[in-house]
């Protein structure tokens, strides 16, 4: 007579997996917790946030009179970005007009062949030579992580709250949907997360 097999042990011994993955993750999320924007309390930002932040502050996010603030800002931004993989400018991606994939910089160098030194796609032009294929600059969470992602929304939430007037993290999800052009699925998540939190 076979012995029935009794999924138990196996059930527990993946429960305390998942745990400990989750603690792995704990611990990232508590290290970026601590490294979060620390860029910005050393130059070259510090001086230029010190400058705008206040009349940021005054003005509602994605208003005309915010971007053209933000222009004051840019070389702070340009340095900030670079330092802090939770905003979408950290990444340097390239989109093809043809076949619409997304590449890493590195994944793209510039082409030998011409002076300009244009970016080819590597599925639709490998000899890179055909112009249609030229990449463009493309900003976007593609290059995130899931960490960078809930990051990047504990960022969105935590700004709009010292926005004028309060700010609204829904009205920010809108505002950065259309700018980072996120992905109907991304969006549906964030805003379950947004739910999920209560805000």
């Amino acid at each position: 007579m076979t012995e029935t097999y009794d999924s138990r042990q196996d059930t527990i011994e993946h429960i305390l997996r998942v745990r400990e993955l989750l603690y792995i993750a704990q611990n990232k999320l508590e290290a970026r917790g601590f490294a979060h924007d620390q860029s910005k309390l050393k130059e070259p930002e510090k001086s230029v946030f010190d400058a705008c932040t206040g009349k940021l502050k005054a003005m509602a996010y994605g208003s005309g009179e915010y971007k053209a603030a933000l222009a004051e800002l840019k070389p702070a931004l340009d340095h900030h970005y670079a330092a802090n993989s939770h905003h979408p400018e950290h990444f340097h991606l390239w989109r093809c007009p043809l076949c619409g994939l997304v590449f890493k910089e590195s994944d793209v160098p510039p082409s030998e062949v011409f002076s300009s030194q244009p970016r080819f796609c590597p599925k639709c032009c490998p000899n890179g030579s055909m112009f249609e294929a030229t990449m463009t600059p493309h900003i976007s969470v593609d290059g995130m992580t899931l960490l960078d992602v809930l990051e990047m929304l504990l960022d969105w939430k935590a700004a709009t709250e010292r926005m004028k007037g309060g700010g609204d993290i829904r009205r920010s999800l809108q505002i950065n949907t259309e700018r980072f052009n996120l992905s109907p699925q991304l969006v549906s998540i964030l805003a379950n997360t947004i739910e999920e939190m209560g805000w």
